[in-house]
């Protein structure tokens, strides 16, 4: 992990307005476990925005999934009801910042197993 030099200027975390849970499932094994919780997310958090069904590989993700975006004043709520309901299926969590591949791996936080993203789909180089 990159170290912060003392010149460089923390970033304000109030300028994330918006945050995107991947939710991952096996169209054959856990399909069923992923319309459960995305049924209960529906019902528990009806501001939040349930993206499409992703059965075949989409973006930078290695498995079927779906994306659940969030505004950042539901932090707070509901990541904890996440982390505690997701009934073991793999979660990616990340901010909205404009820049997609630092997004979905410096800032990335993920419950259950990591999973190999395909970064090079933001065509930007890896840091060194």
């Amino acid at each position: 992990m990159p170290e912060l030099s003392a010149a460089a200027p923390a970033k304000d975390p109030r300028a994330i307005a918006h945050y995107h849970a991947h939710v991952y499932y096996d169209p054959a094994s856990s399909r069923g476990r992923a319309e459960r919780l995305r049924e209960r997310v529906g019902a528990e958090f009806p501001q939040a925005r349930l993206g499409r069904w992703h059965d075949e590989l989409v973006g930078p993700h290695p498995q079927s999934m779906y994306q659940i975006a969030f505004a950042a004043e539901m932090l707070e709520k509901f990541v904890p009801w996440l982390m505690l309901n997701r009934d073991g299926l793999t979660v990616l969590l990340h901010p909205e910042t404009g820049d997609d591949y630092t997004d979905h791996s410096a800032h990335a936080a993920w419950f259950g197993a990591v999973l190999p993203l395909r970064l090079d789909v933001f065509k930007k180089k890896r840091p060194t």
